[in-house]
Parts: structure tokens; C-alpha cells; sequence
């Protein structure tokens, strides 16, 4: 079997899925918008998001272009090979040198993540991270990267020779462990790139205790991050495992949401704990992670696989790289849609919760607000939403909000002020 020409095949595969759903997002340019979401953009700033998707979009094609060429000409000319043989003939230095030169490749992209924060984001108003901050963030991304796809791949060849085709289900649950761990040490990535400050005491901590206390989750710690430092976009988040959470709070999202939208935010995110979305959603993890030892296994069986690329042996660098980036690449959008159909299930559940909370208007004012604010996209594609959305559409989820029984609105105005909706500066 011609190796390198199927790789190459699928890696054109892959590139041509991406192109087709960047196009479902120009295509949501000309979608009609729907009546229960008219009011989050007025028609300038509107127009103003359709060229910021536009030119996003053409951004990513550009870049997806250039990746692609990138690796075929890696892959055609056996350079992984090549630069491999550049280092000391061992397992670690021979794996390291080949994902050494595969997370160096993220520099010839790095100019459109350039462009991306430092021209479009400025362009519509919402970069506020500096050169420094860029290229220093870059280089956290990067050793970051190398460290883990190292570990994980020295892991895989220490089980691989000493059980050989038993490996497959001692490295799933080696990937599932680090895969939690990764997500227990999520907060002390997240202090290597902002600051943490505590919430000051008073109304807004004040509800947020009480929501979560109410059904038995414990406290650990309220913190507002530094958002503000890299972007004006709005986010918030629970951090921890179990009974007991911190809750993050992006700067930014404090200073446009009131403190009842706040809750209305935190008690869907509370639903998602009551109800055990996070540990049901290990479950698809298990087999995200049983499908990556599986290929792992199917690659590792004959050394003509890795003798077409240009190595002696077997390279297990080289093999993470065909796992992640082909393989596991290929199938992903079809384990995706599975994957996000339960996820929007989830979210229209916890939706309904905050309802049942009597945070349903706060909600819905909420979402409009982030929406405006994030310059989300409001009148998505349906074949966009089955693809790749993890969530319902915004018109979606006040729909099933408004048709909740325990919804009731709190005002018949809308959501969504008529300052912010004017001022295109707000979007």
C-alpha cells in the first residue's frame, strides 16, 4: 500500500471538510434572521458583523491553505525523517525531534494568528492584548504543547513494548487519566496567563453563594480574571471537581451583565452540575480515548508504515502525529455530530433549569447581551448547528426558554438596552 499517498489524500479530505464548513459560515451572512433575536444587532452593526465574519473567514482559508501545503510538502519529502536524523539515534530524542519539528510548524501559521488578534480583532474592536502579550502567550503555547504530546507519547511507546497489542486499553486509560488531570490542573494553566483577583463582597457574590449553597455545592473561591488585558469578549466559568467549585468571572463579563443575568448564567451552569453533564460527558471521553488507542494499535503493527515516511523503524512521534492529525482527523466530524447532539441536549436541559430558578429572563437578557457583545452569529446555518455546534443557536434556546412552564418574563422591553443596541461599540 502507496502510505504516503493516502495520508496525503486524507490530509486533502480533511482540508476539504474544513473549506465546506467555513462556507456554511459565509453562508450565514445571508440567512434570514430570525424574529426572536432581530433586536441583539441593529442593521449598521448587522452589516458590521457580516464583514467581520467575512473576513474571518477568509483568514482561515488562507491559513488552512498554507497548513495544508505545509504538510504535504513535510510528508512528500520525508523532512519528519530528515530532522529526526539530526538527533541522537533513542526512543526520546528520536520522538521529541519529530513532535519538536510538527509544533515548530505552528510557526508558519503564527502570522495569520497575528493578523487575526492584532488587525481583525482591532479592526472591530475587541483585541486589547499587546505585541508582547501575543508572542509571549505563543511561547507558553508552545512549550506547553511539546511538554504534553512528549509525555503522552513516551507513555505510548513504554506501553506498547512491553505489552504490545494488549496496549490498547492500559493507554486509553492512561489518556482518560491525564485527560481529568488536565481538567483538575485546568486553573493553574489558566493563573500562567491572567490574574486572579477576589470578588468583592455584596450583592452579585452574595446570589452567587446562595444559588449554589441552595443545592449543595460548596464555595471554594469567587475570582475575577484579567480578561480584559487580551480581548472585550465575555466569559465565565466553574472551575473544579464534585461538591466543590470556584467560580471564574471575566472582568469584562461584570462590567456588561447585571447581577441577576450573571446568575441567570451561573444557575445554567449549575444545572449542568446537578445534573451530572460534565460526568456523563467523561463517558464520550472513554471513547474519544479508546478510539485514539485503537489507531494507535492499527499503526503501530507494521514498521512499512513508518519505512514510507523515510524512517528505519517505528518513530513513535511520528505516529501521534498520523494519529492525531489523520487519522483520528478523518473520523472526528462524524464522532462530533454525536457528541454535540447530546451536548445540545444538555444545554437546552440546563436552560430550563435556570427557568426553574426563575432566572429565565435574566438568562435570555443574558445571552442576547454575550451575543452582542461576542459578535455571535445569529442567524446560523441548520447544517452549521449539526456539524459543529456544541450548543442550540441563540433562537433556538429562547424558544424552549420561553416555552418552559416556569418561565415568566420579567419585562415586556427587551433584553437588550436600547443604548447597546445603537452603539455599535457595545457589539
Amino acid at each position: 500500500m502507496n502510505y504516503k499517498l493516502l495520508v496525503i489524500i486524507l490530509l486533502c479530505v480533511i482540508f476539504l471538510y474544513k473549506l465546506m464548513v467555513t462556507f456554511l459560515k459565509l453562508r450565514s451572512t445571508r440567512n434570514k434572521i430570525p424574529a426572536n433575536v432581530s433586536d441583539i444587532y441593529d442593521a449598521a452593526t448587522y452589516e458590521k458583523w457580516c464583514a467581520y465574519r467575512v473576513e474571518k473567514c477568509r483568514l482561515s482559508i488562507i491559513s488552512s491553505c498554507v497548513s495544508l501545503a505545509t504538510e504535504i510538502v513535510l510528508i512528500a519529502a520525508d523532512l519528519y525523517a530528515a530532522f529526526a536524523g539530526l538527533f541522537p539515534n533513542g526512543l526520546v530524542p528520536q520522538l521529541f525531534a519529530v513532535l519538536l519539528l510538527s509544533v515548530l510548524t505552528e510557526v508558519v501559521v503564527m502570522p495569520f494568528n497575528y493578523y487575526d488578534t492584532m488587525k481583525i480583532e482591532e479592526k472591530y474592536g475587541f483585541n486589547r492584548t499587546k505585541k508582547g502579550t501575543f508572542f509571549i502567550d505563543q511561547l507558553k503555547e508552545i512549550v506547553i504543547s511539546l511538554g504534553i504530546l512528549t509525555l503522552i507519547t513516551w507513555i505510548l511507546a513504554l506501553l506498547h513494548r512491553a505489552l504490545g497489542d494488549w496496549m490498547i486499553v492500559a493507554f486509553a486509560g492512561v489518556l482518560m487519566v491525564f485527560f481529568l488531570l488536565l481538567l483538575f490542573l485546568f486553573p493553574l494553566f489558566t493563573r500562567i496567563f491572567n490574574k486572579f483577583t477576589p470578588l468583592e463582597e455584596g450583592e452579585l457574590r452574595t446570589k452567587l453563594t446562595n444559588l449554589l449553597t441552595k443545592h449543595g455545592f460548596t464555595v471554594r473561591a469567587i475570582e475575577v480574571m484579567d480578561a480584559s488585558k487580551r480581548s472585550t469578549k465575555a466569559n465565565a466559568y466553574f472551575a473544579g471537581f464534585g461538591k466543590t467549585k470556584s467560580i471564574v468571572l471575566y472582568d469584562t463579563l461584570i462590567e456588561k451583565l447585571t447581577p441577576d443575568e450573571i446568575c441567570g448564567v451561573f444557575a445554567h451552569e449549575l444545572g449542568h452540575g446537578v445534573h451530572k453533564d460534565t460526568l456523563k460527558g467523561q463517558t464520550a471521553s472513554l471513547i474519544q480515548m479508546l478510539l485514539l488507542s485503537t489507531l494507535a494499535w492499527l499503526t503501530l503493527r507494521s514498521e512499512s508504515v513508518f519505512t514510507a515516511f523515510g524512517f528505519d523503524k517505528i518513530n513513535y512521534g511520528f505516529a501521534v502525529i498520523l494519529i492525531l492529525s489523520v487519522e483520528f482527523a478523518i473520523i472526528a466530524p462524524l464522532y462530533g455530530i454525536l457528541v454535540n447532539a447530546i451536548s445540545r441536549r444538555h444545554e437546552y436541559r440546563a436552560d430550563r433549569f435556570a427557568t426553574e430558578e426563575g432566572y429565565g429572563a435574566d438568562l435570555i437578557s443574558a445571552l442576547k447581551k454575550l451575543t452582542q457583545t461576542d459578535f455571535g452569529d445569529v442567524a446560523p446555518s441548520p447544517a452549521l448547528i449539526l456539524l459543529e455546534y456544541s450548543h442550540p443557536s441563540l433562537s433556538q434556546r429562547i424558544d424552549a426558554i420561553e416555552a418552559a412552564p416556569a418561565f415568566t418574563a420579567k419585562s415586556a422591553d427587551s433584553p437588550v438596552s436600547e443604548e447597546a443596541a445603537d452603539d455599535p461599540s457595545e457589539a
